[in-house]
């Protein structure tokens, strides 16, 4: 007898649309038909990781694979409270952003609640929160911006998290630090704020703030930090979050033990124990790319939304998705914004100047 999926699986789950992710490169180029694939789709770091966590990769021995790793990520959580000069218990270690963003939920939320965040960012913090029964407000960017107030005025008795990405993906603008201490003052501690800070690392404007050193003075702010994008291990996973001791302490019951691996781990310490410039290299590659892009996408007469970040949004004169689909064919992947409620327009990784040459080559045959 097949078992009564319309009782047992809730409503929530039944009706929510899965995220199906694209095949294997070599899958989509039998496909599209291309001899290669240039990747600007993840915002992935061509530069690979820095020297140090390639060699922990290169050298893990093999019967290594046989032993659980640290279930709390015990070295990695005390040389990240060194770095952030808080206590190792201020610091959860999750495979991937999306682990501790369902941490976060799991912890503070329940049917009946809400969150709050934006429309055009992240999508994830909205997922986790609808197929877990919770109500996701989604509030309208204004200027491409977060808008403080409308997110203030979505807020009510209910509400228990507020999430921000700080630059926000895809947009890259961000929150200086005046604005997001003004916001946390009106929220006044009672919701959780989570400052998902993924692209920190690529950050140059002066006004940015260091999230984690607000946490001090803001013990309801919780920030997220990953090792998938400035660092370039997004195959391992490995993301972490930093708050209060109190407030993590609640988020760690909801946590999944073991779920981070040896090498994700280990290749984390270096990253953070790296001195070879990794980090100027990238910020380098991807000024003179954003800098390349703009120039071109210009002189084809298209408008660009560019900020902090690895990434840059182009708008298109039609459909984003077909335009996905032809630039696949030039072997040339990039991501259609239709899904971040962005129709017609693409959000292209800046990687290195080969590859936006290949990318500005294909966007012009294809547009011709």
């Amino acid at each position: 007898m097949k078992p009564d999926l319309d009782r047992l699986v809730p409503a929530c789950v039944r009706e929510f649309e899965p995220y199906i992710p694209s095949k294997p490169d070599r899958e989509l180029q039998k496909l599209y038909g291309c001899r290669r694939l240039i990747r600007l789709n993840n915002n992935e770091n061509p530069l690979g990781p820095p020297p140090g966590a390639q060699e922990v990769i290169r050298r893990f021995p093999p019967p290594r694979g046989a032993v659980y790793p640290s279930g709390d990520s015990y070295d990695l959580r005390r040389e990240l409270a060194a770095f952030h000069g808080i206590d190792p218990d201020q610091v959860i270690v999750g495979n991937g952003a999306n682990e501790v963003i369902t941490f976060v939920i799991k912890a503070f939320c329940e049917p009946g609640d809400n969150i709050v965040t934006a429309d055009r960012t992240f999508a994830v913090y909205e997922w986790v929160a609808v197929f877990s029964g919770i109500e996701a407000r989604v509030v309208p960017l204004k200027e491409g911006r977060f808008d403080d107030g409308a997110m203030l005025e979505r807020i009510d008795g209910a509400t228990k998290v507020i999430f921000l990405c700080n630059p926000n993906n895809p947009t890259g603008t961000y929150w200086s630090r005046d604005t997001l201490t003004a916001f946390l003052d009106a929220v006044g501690g009672r919701q959780i704020v989570v400052v998902d800070e993924a692209y920190f690392e690529f950050v140059e404007a002066e006004d940015y703030p260091d999230g984690i050193s607000l946490t001090r003075d803001y013990p309801n702010l919780v920030v997220f930090r990953t090792f998938s994008k400035m660092y370039g291990i997004a195959g391992l996973r490995i993301g972490y979050l930093a708050g209060d001791l109190k407030v993590v302490d609640m988020i760690r019951r909801t946590c999944v033990v073991y779920s981070v691996n040896t090498i994700a781990q280990e290749a984390a310490l270096a990253c953070l124990r790296d001195d070879t410039g990794h980090v100027g290299r990238t910020r380098d590659m991807v000024r003179q790319s954003r800098d390349y892009l703009k120039e071109e996408m210009g002189g084809m007469g298209l408008p660009v939304t560019s900020g902090e970040g690895n990434f840059l949004i182009v708008k298109l004169p039609g459909s984003d998705t077909l335009a996905y689909r032809k630039l696949m064919h030039e072997g040339v992947m990039i991501r259609p914004m239709t899904g971040f409620r962005y129709p017609n327009h693409i959000r292209v990784t800046l990687a290195g100047l080969e590859a936006m040459e290949a990318f500005a080559a294909a966007l012009k045959k294809i547009l011709a």
